[in-house]
């Protein structure tokens, strides 16, 4: 058992409330110390916005928070942060990301490095499943979540 997995099984639950509600299973939470102060969904399908990635909408459901707060913060999320989740990252000063799987998708986890960042990555099969099944099911709505054209 490791020493994440009650608050990654947040976030791993608030990605399979996203995708019972036709969203993209991707979930987050945001812990400071045992404090469990906030988790969210990707909602961009659910809110028709372009920017509600799982990250960010845990972020904003976290309230604004002294920078104090942020410093000691862990971002969890079941799917390696794509740049625009990385920038609140380096903006806020959160010093740890824990990474369900980064199969599916990795970008900036380097980025993140380069500034410090702690990053982890379980790489836990739960968390690639759930792509792999939402990218057989709906491959269009994936690639435009990634910023893709899709050619199917």
């Amino acid at each position: 058992m490791s020493e994440f997995d009650e608050s990654m099984k947040h976030a791993i639950e608030q990605a399979r409330l996203g995708a019972a509600e036709g969203g993209i299973p991707i979930g987050a939470a945001l812990v400071s110390g045992d404090e469990l102060l906030a988790v969210g969904r990707n909602r961009r399908v659910q809110r028709a916005s372009p920017t509600l990635h799982a990250e960010i909408d845990c972020l904003e459901r976290a309230g604004r928070q002294p920078a104090s707060v942020y410093r000691q913060a862990t971002l969890f999320t079941t799917l390696s942060p794509c740049y625009l989740c990385t920038g609140a990252v380096l903006l806020y000063g959160i010093p740890r990301v824990v990474i369900g799987e980064n199969r599916t998708y990795s970008t900036s986890e380097d980025l993140l490095r380069s500034h410090g960042v702690e990053v982890v990555v379980l790489d836990l099969d739960e968390c690639a499943e759930l792509m792999r099944e939402f990218i057989a099911a709906r491959p269009q709505l994936w690639h435009e979540d990634i910023g893709n054209d899709y050619q199917g």
